[in-house]
């Protein structure tokens, strides 16, 4: 199997558990956070909607450099907002890693704030951690949720929630 075969197929696995995740958020929460260095559930969810479109960025360019490109998020007001970019971001992920060549895993990415450089790798490795990014952020979503008494849906199997306990 190719590595971007692989990419897609992981990809399909990470779709539904975050689109489960996403779609309990109550609107009603989206400013609340447990701590004050804390995102609050609105920028931690977009920003979970969002890591779909690195996909495309890391395969179409050589590096990110936020001091050029400072990040805006789309805004976002309701649950069904959020899940409409979602599903937007989505297809830009999908349709970026069915693009990509195996060829290109080897190139070089950086990620970068002017000077500071926070990540240079093989894109190979930079796809794994969006990989990495959306399973950190989800899990973080669920501390979040947790916390608020909402009801928990299940990654890799079913949850407390699920289960009855």
């Amino acid at each position: 199997m190719s590595q971007i075969a692989a990419f897609q197929q992981e990809l399909e696995r990470e779709v539904a558990t975050t689109r489960k995740m996403l779609s309990v958020i109550p609107t009603d929460k989206f400013d609340w956070k447990p701590h004050q260095k804390s995102m609050t559930i609105k920028v931690l969810a977009t920003h979970i909607a969002d890591i779909f479109t690195w996909f495309g960025m890391v395969i179409n360019t050589a590096e990110l450099d936020f001091a050029k490109n400072p990040y805006q998020a789309e805004e976002i007001n309701s649950t069904p907002e959020l899940l409409t970019l979602f599903e937007k971001n989505l297809v830009q992920g999908r349709t970026a890693l069915a693009s990509g060549k195996d060829e290109q895993m080897t190139d070089n990415w950086i990620m970068r704030n002017g000077e500071e450089i926070w990540v240079n790798d093989n894109k190979h490795d930079v796809l794994r951690m969006c990989f990495g990014q959306i399973i950190h952020h989800r899990a973080q979503m669920g501390v979040f949720l947790r916390l608020l008494n909402v009801p928990i849906p299940g990654s890799y199997g079913p949850s407390a929630d699920e289960m009855g306990l």
